[in-house]
């Protein structure tokens, strides 16, 4: 059995219901799944898990939060090297560049990308949205 771990940021409640139908999918297909908000991560425990989903919608100019989940997200990346990860989050504007830009920093730290391209959902999830989500967790498992 897997041991997943999903961090995520969110503001609106967009990336935190994207991140429990992540949970509820992982869950579903047998895996040991903790969830949690980036302020109670820290990149010990995020390297702990088998498998890690991290969440964060784009803001301003089509980039990660800054405030909490690019600093966490910034001590994690260089020791990525090897470790399974899933990227997603929720936007607004623009077409997706921060994810392009986010996985393409994944990839150079040498993730494993579940999605090559991300997750990524426009405003609050919909059905076929929140699908997609528990997909995406199915695949962690």
């Amino acid at each position: 059995m897997s041991k997943v771990g999903i961090i995520y940021w969110s503001s609106t409640g967009n990336t935190e219901a994207m991140a429990q139908a992540v949970e509820e999918g992982a869950k579903a297909a047998g895996a040991d799944v903790e969830i949690m908000e980036v302020a109670d991560a820290d990149v010990d425990k995020a390297l702990s898990y088998d498998v890690l989903a991290l969440g964060c919608p784009a803001m301003g100019d089509e980039e990660l939060e800054d405030g909490e989940f690019e600093p966490f997200f910034s001590d994690l990346e260089g020791k990525l090297s090897g470790k399974k990860v899933a990227l997603f989050g929720s936007y607004d504007w623009g077409d997706g560049e921060w994810m392009r830009t986010w996985c393409g920093r994944a990839k150079d730290a040498g993730a494993e990308l579940v999605e090559d391209e991300g997750l990524i959902v426009n405003n609050t999830p919909d059905d076929e949205g929140l699908a997609a989500c528990r997909e995406l967790g199915g695949k962690l498992a």
